[in-house]
């Protein structure tokens, strides 16, 4: 069987040490000593000067828009991970959708200022499939209508834009380390601000809004994380650089095999280095997408409808039409891309890919030769001859 994704487990004896040293201590969560060790090393690993480490990618999320004070209506993205929009929803906002570029898959910034009212108060924008949004256009847009920026960078581990991690950028960035990211801790997450305040502000919030022993300053929530989970982590960040090149030269061997089939790929925003944490590819039609998938799962290849449906459909706010998205959300198919992945699984799940296409490409040609005899026969029996 390939799946579409495959969790990078380190040897059991890395994470056991750890383990031992947790019944060591007997300090299992409460901000421990190994959520401090694998903060202070994402932070040099990164560049960065400041991030919390949390529970989950969509609390991360939650304790942005909280911590920003971001209220009424938030511009989104329709072609993103339901969290992205639940999050919203689940602070009492409204999200306001603007539709996406087709070739980088990000929120088209062009038509953000279209959407924006007295009551938009953020954009909440997400780098799809780790590729970085235009980041400047959407400062601008920000700045000019005194906007907060939070950025949902979920598949974003390893990228980085114009020399810095992606982390850096916008007011609140958030990411998730669940455990199909490409660097994971089991389930988790984190929070990056360049803003000390907001900092400070994300951390309170993370621990109930605790200031001292018997003191609040902040209605909070539980967003810490356990050892255990840090424990894996800091397994997974000793192996980062190994598992971003093996999916540099997957997805480098998905692009030779699949440069000739009539589709669409994704568009990486220049000044980039990107970290491949998938692989999508959009079919001229949903059939297409389709039926490569039957075939694939007839010999137990799982590839995955990501992201499907449109956002935009959920049945908890009011439906749009967002004709770009809605289009690409039922063509898009992310094709397995795991640190152990061979090239030979690749190449069969690229044969299949391209005896599917070819062949529904030469039935769409049947179908128009017959299209053109029939109506020549017509054109002669109108014709009188």
């Amino acid at each position: 069987m390939i799946p579409v994704t495959k969790p990078f487990l380190p040897k059991q004896a890395e994470f056991k040490s750890y383990v031992s040293s947790i019944w060591a201590r007997q300090w299992l969560t409460n901000n421990g000593p190994l959520v401090n060790e694998l903060e202070l090393k994402l932070q040099q690993y990164l560049a960065l000067p400041h991030l919390l480490y949390v529970t989950n990618g969509t609390i991360a999320l939650q304790l942005a828009i909280q911590a920003l004070e971001v209220k009424g209506e938030i511009i989104t993205t329709p072609f993103s991970f339901v969290a992205t929009t639940s999050s919203i929803v689940w602070q009492g906002c409204k999200p306001v959708f603007v539709d996406i570029d087709e070739d980088t898959l990000n929120i088209d910034p062009n038509k953000i200022e279209a959407a924006i009212t007295p009551n938009t108060s953020a954009i909440l924008a997400t780098h799809v499939f780790g590729n970085p949004c235009d980041i400047e256009a959407i400062d601008r847009i920000a700045k000019k209508h005194g906007l907060k920026v939070i950025y949902d960078a979920a598949h974003c581990f390893g990228t980085k834009y114009k020399g810095k991690s992606i982390f850096a950028y916008g007011d609140v960035s958030t990411t998730s380390f669940h455990a199909t990211k490409l660097f994971h801790t089991i389930e988790g997450g984190a929070v990056f601000t360049q803003n000390p305040e907001t900092l400070k502000r994300m951390a309170l919030m993370r621990n109930f809004g605790y200031s001292g022993v018997d003191t609040f300053s902040e209605i909070g929530t539980n967003a810490k994380n356990s050892e255990f989970h840090a424990a894996m982590g800091l397994c997974n960040l000793k192996h980062i650089d190994q598992i971003l090149s093996k999916r540099k030269e997957l997805s480098q061997h998905y692009e030779m095999r699949l440069n000739k089939i009539e589709a669409q790929f994704q568009v990486i925003q220049a000044n980039t280095e990107f970290n491949y944490a998938y692989y999508p590819v959009i079919f001229r039609s949903e059939e297409i997408m389709l039926d490569c998938m039957k075939q694939l799962e007839l010999v137990q290849v799982y590839c995955r409808r990501y992201f499907y449906p449109s956002l935009s459909a959920l049945p908890y706010i009011d439906k749009v039409h967002m004709p770009i998205c809605d289009s690409i959300s039922k063509r898009i198919m992310c094709l397995p891309l795991y640190h152990t992945l061979t090239s030979a699984d690749q190449d069969l799940v690229v044969r299949i890919i391209l005896r599917t296409h070819n062949y529904r490409k030469k039935q769409v040609l049947k179908l128009a030769d017959y299209g053109t005899m029939v109506n020549g026969s017509i054109g002669m029996a109108v014709n009188g001859n």
